[in-house]
């Protein structure tokens, strides 16, 4: 049997703390990674539309009410 199939075996809490540990060490490498060329190009398509449109972004408090509300 496989080392996958194995851990796919666990309990779920043991399955989530193992999600959580991986999460965590990809979180601290992820600057091995590269910037995918869709994200480079939306990042920089944002940054143009906000210095040609600067009334067009939010602000810091702005953005939180917004992402509180759709919480619910």
């Amino acid at each position: 049997m496989t080392a996958l199939a194995e851990l796919i075996k666990l309990p779920l809490a043991e399955r989530l703390q193992l999600v959580e540990y991986l999460w965590d060490s990809i979180a601290e490498e992820h600057h091995a990674l590269p910037d995918s060329p869709e994200l480079v190009a939306e990042i920089r398509a944002r940054s143009a539309n906000l210095k040609a449109n600067p009334s067009s972004g939010l602000s810091w408090d702005e953005m939180e009410t917004r992402i509180s509300s759709q919480r619910g």
